[in-house]
């Protein structure tokens, strides 16, 4: 009897061995993250994939974001869209006009199952990916916003106090001559010349980017860039460009290399170049606010957002859109984002992470650190709570061909500026007339 018993259990084993196991649901997620943010990503896909044995997250990097935007357009015109598409900040307008290409969060959710609270998430982040009817349509993801980074190392040998970053833009034109006195080649740089030197510019002197709100207000939106204050801080840079205190380094987030490898002393980009600094350079790196003009009132007021946000791609099957959603939640929780926060540089999406991150000390042991996360939680006015812009990578675009122009003294600021809301807002007049309806 017991021999009939061992041979009785040993078939049973053998044929649940048999069976197949059952497959996990992957979910495809496009990014254009790289370096060592590639391996943030990596890492939180697997984190994901860790917890749970249901779904698979696979991250593809798909190019800059510009190429990935374009890459997933084309793929969602031929059926074979991914189920997850992270988009920079400037191609929200176009995702939101996107009707049928993609799922609003909320619903994401509320097909799981699942329990979506907006109210979680820091306000200032989560108000630009809303829609006006009050629904959330992408999840915050890497949220950043444009400050000021030095190399303190550079500083104290040029004479400098490493403790005091320029806040003012008198102040950073000081500053490179002194470094240029003491050897540097490129006293001060920039990383997206639009986002930093217009977009956030703008909203820091609490003046407008384009007109109706910055285009919160409707699709008649157009440029407002060559105001008397838009063309003396070009014209400002301009001169310091023409006595080699700053140095254009080339489009998009060029000119983060030449901060990191201590060619550049000086930059003002993107908050999350933090983690690169902290991870490869070979100095003290520091971080100060956004500078200013003094002398106008009611700057300096509040940078904007910038990075990216997470949008759910339409026609997927319903258990695929619970696995996007899981992961969607699981991105959200506060341990996740804080760590996320205090390795990147970029903002913590939710409030409770933040909380977590001033508690554990953070901010103390690494100073600077919050400075991103106070430009963004002052209080915002209609004139500085973000700019959402049609066609906004085309005018970009203009925006980098122009202020190319002015750097080598083949246009005045004047007529650079001209040209970009000429150009721009031929774009704009563009995407006004594809939506009307």
């Amino acid at each position: 009897m017991k021999l009939k018993s061992l041979a009785l259990a040993a078939a049973a084993s053998s044929l649940l061995a048999a069976l197949p196991a059952q497959a996990q649901t992957e979910i495809i997620w496009w990014h254009s993250m790289s370096g060592q943010l590639g391996e943030w990503v990596n890492g939180l896909a697997k984190g994901f994939n860790d917890s749970q044995k249901d779904y698979k997250v696979t991250p593809v990097f798909k190019g800059t974001y510009p190429e990935s935007f374009a890459a997933a357009i084309a793929a969602f015109r031929a059926g074979n869209a991914p189920h997850i598409l992270q988009v920079f900040e400037v191609g929200t307008a176009s995702m939101m006009a996107s009707k049928g290409a993609i799922v609003p969060v909320t619903e994401v959710f509320k097909t799981a199952g699942l329990k979506f609270d907006p109210s979680v998430y820091v306000p200032a982040v989560a108000g630009y990916y809303t829609a006006p009817n009050g629904q959330m349509l992408s999840l915050p993801f890497n949220s950043s916003t444009t400050v000021f980074h030095y190399n303190k190392d550079a500083f104290k040998a040029a004479g400098l106090d490493p403790e005091k970053p320029p806040t003012t833009w008198p102040e950073v034109a000081r500053a490179a001559a002194s470094l240029k006195i003491a050897g540097h080649k490129c006293p001060f740089t920039t990383s997206w010349q639009s986002w930093t030197q217009l977009e956030s510019f703008s909203a820091w002197h609490n003046v407008e980017f384009a007109t109706k709100n910055n285009g919160f207000n409707g699709l008649d939106t157009r440029l407002a860039v060559n105001t008397p204050l838009h063309v003396r801080h070009i014209q400002n840079l301009a001169n310091m460009s023409q006595q080699g205190l700053f140095v254009y380094k080339g489009r998009n987030n060029s000119a983060d290399a030449t901060f990191v490898s201590g060619e550049c002393a000086m930059t003002t980009g993107s908050s999350a170049l933090y983690g690169a600094v902290k991870r490869n350079a070979k100095f003290t790196g520091g971080i100060g606010t956004l500078p200013y003009y003094p002398d106008v009132a009611g700057a300096p007021q509040n940078t904007v957002i910038g990075g990216a946000s997470l949008w759910a791609m339409s026609g997927k099957k319903p258990a695929e859109t619970k696995g996007v959603a899981l992961f969607f939640k699981y991105l959200s929780d506060p341990q996740v984002q804080a760590k996320s926060h205090q390795e990147t540089g970029y903002l913590p999406i939710t409030l409770e992470a933040f909380k977590i991150t001033e508690a554990s000390g953070f901010y103390k042991q690494n100073p600077g650190t919050d400075v991103s996360v106070n430009q963004m939680i002052r209080k915002t006015t209609d004139k500085s709570r973000g700019i959402r812009l049609g066609n906004f990578v085309q005018i970009r675009t203009i925006i980098d061909e122009e202020l190319e122009q002015v750097w080598s003294g083949k246009k005045t600021p004047e007529q650079g500026l001209a040209d970009i809301k000429k150009r721009g807002d031929v774009e704009l007049e563009k995407f006004q007339a594809a939506n009307k309806g």
